[in-house]
């Protein structure tokens, strides 16, 4: 870290004040332009002589890296080469992830980020954001102030209980932080001087990383109870001392605790939890779609979500409600979604059940009715056979659980079948589009939650459209970020959701993809930002201006890669 600080009235300007000089200005991320330093900034910051003579473009250092990133034979390697580069130069490391998003993203976030992480310990090599422990709880307001950029607008909160379906991670849930805010920035523009990554070090319940001696968090089990609730008051309550306005993103939290904790703050802050909130609202969007090309109503729909967790809850609390606002009362919409967890189909029998499932348990004696099901654990295929549902969501992730039989059952009833397997890494799909639509001949309408190919079917060519959550979270928050809302409101969120379905490509050709491809994302958030503002505004959460305002606020928030010219202070 250095004490060279951005001037955010300044961040958009061509010429950029910096205080510090050579080698310590190479390597600060921030301000480092490499060999792209020009002959004047060379003299002016003493940078003469630890650069070769060449004064590179921009485009000519990306040229090098993408080379450089080609080379890569694995996964792992191409994350920890972006790494390194997010770590070496960041206005270059985000022009290259700009020029190759659709490429790249899945690098440094969903599926790739999830072998990083869990490789944390064994390759790390510098920090990025802010660790915060147990133990230092009470030198919260301390490690904030120790931040050298003093003017954060998001923050991305984990505790690493819940990553990417690995599960418990520990310390190294701080990737998945710095994961979402790289896409912050990609995909929305958010100046990476303003986003700020955390992960509250809480313990870990992982045997394998207590037993490592190269773990490098906190050496004990993961925190519960009282004492767990304390430190994340206190962390709030830390953060807005420090940043009143910002945007709090909680991420990949447990399902005992996420819930809960967004539902405490969501009042007090302008916060947003996106495995339920995020997750929900992207589903919802395709799904949307979906309808438009299936030519049905969201009030006419059987549900069935396999997976009951903050993920699969989330989409459920996305679609009742869209299920309200098209006419239903929230108990005729609620009979419509059947959710499925390890216990089986949650129903009234099934005990100690968490709140946010309960809402969603049915009567006992609806199912005990069913023919040769054992009420003890309803699976997946007694759900499909009784109920013949329209849509069918996976966030189980239970690799290939959407078997053939439960895929032709379904169709049999149902003339476009929706089937979304959400899961990710890749590997945990319940199942892989070409499977769906050759199982359904050709009528299935399928998204995933992680990139597939496109399916050829008897002369068809048909389009997958990856259920990204980062069609909605970044321009979510540049909406928020912009408009200065008080809150994240359930109907900011919709009003995300139905701009991202105004954007699939199913909308003019139904063998295309329910979701925008991620070649798109740009102008797909600037466009879910601005509907974001204007429903702020709306609700109240935000000052009422003209649209041409509020556009050209979103715009001036969207920051593009680029060289300024350097001054020194």
């Amino acid at each position: 870290m250095t004490n060279s600080k951005p001037i955010p009235k300044a961040i958009d300007d061509e010429v950029q004040q910096v205080s510090t000089i050579g080698l310590a200005l190479l390597e600060n991320p921030l301000f480092n332009k490499g060999t792209a330093f020009t002959e004047e900034e060379r003299d002016e910051f003493a940078l003469q002589g630890l650069l070769p003579m060449h004064v590179s473009t921009l485009e000519e250092q990306v040229t090098r890296a993408y080379q450089h990133y080609q080379q890569k034979t694995t996964n792992l390697e191409r994350n920890i080469y972006l790494t390194a580069l997010h770590d070496r130069n960041e206005t270059l490391f985000f022009q290259l992830m700009q020029d190759h998003v659709a490429e790249m993203v899945p690098m440094i976030y969903t599926p790739v980020e999830a072998i990083a992480i869990e490789q944390f310990s064994h390759v790390y090599r510098r920090p990025r954001g802010l660790f915060i422990s147990y133990p230092e709880r009470h030198k919260i307001q301390q490690i904030l102030e120790n931040y050298p950029n003093p003017d954060v607008e998001a923050i991305v909160a984990t505790d690493a209980e819940q990553i990417l379906g690995i599960g418990d991670q520990g310390i190294g849930g701080i990737g998945i932080s710095v994961g979402k805010l790289a896409i912050y920035t990609v995909c929305a523009g958010i100046h990476p001087a303003t986003t700020l990554p955390i992960v509250l070090d809480v313990g870990t319940d992982r045997q394998a990383f207590l037993d490592d001696p190269l773990y490098l968090g906190w050496r004990h089990t993961r925190l519960r109870g009282e004492e767990y609730d304390e430190f994340i008051a206190t962390f709030v309550q830390a953060v807005k001392a420090k940043w009143p306005k910002v945007f709090l993103q909680w991420e990949d939290f447990g399902r005992s605790n996420a819930r809960r904790i967004i539902d405490r703050y969501r009042n007090q802050l302008l916060t947003f939890n996106d495995d339920m909130q995020g997750t929900g609202a992207v589903a919802l969007a395709a799904l949307m779609a979906a309808f438009k090309v299936a030519q049905t109503q969201i009030r006419d729909q059987q549900v069935v979500i396999f997976g009951a967790g903050t993920a699969g809850s989330g989409i459920a609390d996305q679609i009742c409600a869209a299920m309200v606002r098209d006419g239903l009362s929230e108990d005729e919409a609620r009979k419509r979604l059947w959710l499925i967890d390890k216990e089986g189909l949650l129903h009234t029998g099934v005990k100690g059940l968490p709140e946010f499932q309960q809402k969603y348990l049915k009567p006992l004696e609806i199912v005990q009715d069913w023919q040769g099901t054992d009420t003890d654990k309803i699976t997946l295929a007694d759900v499909v056979k009784h109920v013949h549902p329209t849509i069918l969501i996976g966030t189980s992730t239970q690799p290939k659980s959407f078997t053939e039989e439960i895929v032709r059952e379904m169709a049999s009833h149902v003339e476009r079948p929706i089937i979304f397997p959400l899961s990710n890494p890749t590997e945990l799909h319940e199942a892989v589009p070409e499977d769906l639509i050759n199982w359904t001949e050709g009528r299935a309408l399928v998204a995933t939650g992680s990139p597939f190919a496109p399916v050829d079917y008897q002369g068809r060519t048909m389009v997958i459209g990856e259920c990204n959550n980062c069609l909605i979270f970044p321009g979510l928050a540049l909406g928020a970020i912009a408009s200065q809302a008080l809150h994240v409101s359930d109907e900011m969120i919709e009003a995300a959701s139905l701009a991202l379905s105004e954007c699939a490509p199913a909308m003019k050709d139904p063998s295309n993809a329910l979701v925008p491809s991620l070649d798109e994302v740009r102008e797909v958030s600037r466009y879910v930002a601005i509907a974001v503002g204007q429903s702020a505004q709306k609700a109240g959460l935000a000052e009422p201006i003209p649209l041409e305002e509020l556009t050209q606020k979103v715009d001036a928030k969207m920051w593009t890669p680029r060289y300024r010219h350097y001054r020194k202070v």
